[in-house]
């Protein structure tokens, strides 16, 4: 693998010469374009030493035990190129590590049970059975999944207590040295019955986080270390590619989504501690095809502008499973290094298990290094389904993308929404919104990543967007004061305050887009999984109770509708709760 690299660096001499010239920010990390397809091996070639690894990487599992013939082909796979790595380098720097999602969401025995399999102790044990047959030590790191045994456990705590028995770990985060000076550390999900919002939301625990960032401080990189990190889904600012019809509208694409400060907490440790040398992830069940599976710290300031992403290579592992698949594809990451740098491979169980080379990462010192792709964007046409846009802020050096909208005062779009419109802009704020496949986005203002939907396309598309002032007038009045709060409106006013307007000139209707109350847009509409399972079971008694009581001549399927809180109008003083043209009549 030395002389592999070594081979590498030798060709990147015409590359570096040019990147030698920029700043030693922008030099931070440099990837060099490579179109040419490796050809794919079945066995790695590594050349032992104290400094080499491999690891092998295994997304969303989901194990259904009615299916396990993917599971058994998978790791048969694995174990040929695991026994080969242990004779290159050593037993002890040869491991494997899961990405959580252990087990199917659903029962896996229908005619007996509802209860879900996935956070079970029955699918724990299977999990670690499975786990512990790669002939390898290996580490896993729970996902959204892991505590979903709601029907064995009453608490997330309990059910945590069983993953880590399970998996004989001493916590939910692990670290483990897999060669000089080189760290594997992962963080688990502790949250699923508690979540605030969607239970689905990858959330790590403050007290993970603290030890995280006590990691990297301890092992820094002008000491030489090289931190490997491994969590569920990836962090805020890891530019992969993401669901905007599944994790983007949900709240749950990022690391600690809904929190502002974790959210964007993870993507600031990478940029201050360059030791961080590559993040993997799964949760979005997609390929490894796409070059944006694989994202660097930066690229050739040709191709546009700064990411910021520290030293840290970020990327997505695909399914071993074909029914848990989004893209068709079957695929795990392998992990191969040394002192020199490190390679990220793709190994494909739907072709028996050959290793593809994606990417090559050779250290130039302790903080740089450049990079290269292996092979071009492997997409399909039917692929681009799952591509989101992000906006691009630019740099010193380049412009915003040409979505961008710059305004001064106010911002009135003249032409209504369409599925095709794309455009993005700055609110006085600095919170960022744009628009993309007909629906209103929220961005986040330092990364730009996608972080969910504020109105949706049934809502916005032929409609115009307006971005006004509304701040307060003189006398700071708002209509149905309360009494004894006159003119407490005044107390909070912001230096400049906007509205967000959609406007729609067929009827002449208007409406106002209302922030959260922590300032941002974007919905947090999807509730905590425990909570909906008990709103579904609500539903079906009321439809018991509507067939009892109906008549002879009513319809067989009464109309069920709920009705939730807690915001319905600006009003001060709570009178009405009905929704109108829903569990009230339709207002005129």
């Amino acid at each position: 693998f030395r002389q592999l690299l070594y081979r590498r660096r030798m060709k990147f001499t015409a590359a570096l010469s040019f990147l030698a010239l920029l700043s030693p920010k922008a030099m931070a990390f440099q990837p060099v374009s490579n179109s040419l397809n490796r050809p794919q091996t079945a066995s790695t070639s590594l050349f032992g030493s104290a400094d080499e690894f491999c690891v092998g990487i295994l997304g969303d599992l989901h194990i259904d035990p009615r299916v396990m013939e993917d599971y058994e082909t998978g790791r048969s796979q694995w174990l040929n190129i695991l026994d080969e790595a242990k004779t290159n380098v050593g037993e002890e720097q040869v491991s494997v590590v899961s990405l959580g999602d252990l087990g199917e969401s659903k029962s896996v025995r229908p005619d007996e049970t509802s209860e879900l399999f996935a956070g079970t102790t029955e699918c724990h044990e299977l999990a670690a059975d499975f786990l512990g047959g790669f002939g390898v030590p290996y580490d896993v790191v729970g996902g959204n999944h892991d505590l979903e045994g709601i029907d064995e456990f009453d608490t997330d705590e309990a059910n945590l207590e069983l993953f880590l028995r399970a998996h004989n770990k001493d916590g939910p985060q692990f670290m483990r040295q897999i060669a000089e000076k080189t760290l594997l550390v992962g963080m688990t999900s502790t949250i699923f019955r508690e979540a605030k919002y969607t239970s689905h939301e990858v959330t790590i625990d403050q007290e993970q986080i603290d030890w995280f960032e006590n990691v990297v401080e301890t092992h820094p990189a002008d000491e030489g270390w090289k931190v490997f990190v491994f969590t569920h889904a990836p962090p805020n600012g890891s530019g992969l590619r993401v669901l905007q019809e599944n994790h983007v509208v949900n709240g749950c694409c990022w690391l600690n989504h809904s929190n502002e400060v974790q959210c964007r907490k993870f993507i600031e440790l990478v940029r201050e501690h360059r030791s961080i040398k590559a993040w993997f992830s799964g949760h979005f069940h997609l390929g490894q095809d796409y070059q944006d599976s694989i994202t660097f710290p930066t690229i050739d300031p040709k191709l546009g502008p700064y990411p910021n992403r520290g030293s840290c290579v970020f990327a997505q592992t695909s399914v071993m499973r074909s029914g848990t698949s989004r893209d068709g594809r079957q695929q795990s990451r392998l992990l191969r290094g040394n002192k020199d740098g490190f390679e990220i491979c793709t190994v494909d169980h739907q072709t028996g298990g050959t290793i593809r080379l994606d990417a090559t990462i050779t250290y130039r010192d302790n903080d740089n290094e450049v990079g290269v792709y292996a092979h071009s964007d492997m997409e399909k046409v039917e692929d681009k389904y799952f591509k989101v846009y992000s906006p691009s802020a630019g740099d010193s050096l380049h412009p915003p993308d040409e979505n961008y909208i710059a305004y001064d005062e106010e911002l009135i779009m003249e032409e209504a929404v369409t599925m095709d419109t794309k455009a993005w802009w700055k609110m006085a704020c600095g919170r960022v919104i744009g628009m993309l496949n007909g629906n209103m986005i929220e961005y986040d203002k330092s990364t730009l990543a996608p972080l969910g939907l504020i109105v949706g396309a049934d809502e916005l598309v032929g409609k115009r967007v307006c971005i006004i002032d509304s701040g307060l007038d003189e006398m700071c009045a708002v209509d149905d004061v309360e009494i004894g709060m006159e003119g407490a409106d005044c107390g909070e006013a912001e230096a400049r305050e906007q509205a967000v307007i959609l406007v729609d000139d067929n009827d002449g209707s208007i409406v106002v887009v209302q922030p959260n109350e922590d300032g941002s847009y974007w919905r947090k509409i999807v509730r905590n999984k425990m909570i909906r399972m008990k709103e579904v079971r609500r539903e079906k008694a009321a439809k018991r109770l509507a067939a009892a009581i109906k008549k002879d001549d009513e319809k067989d399927d009464a109309d069920v509708v709920s009705s939730w809180g807690p915001y319905t109008t600006t009003k001060g003083t709570a009178k009405n709760t009905g929704v109108s043209g829903l569990t009230a009549p339709a207002a005129k």
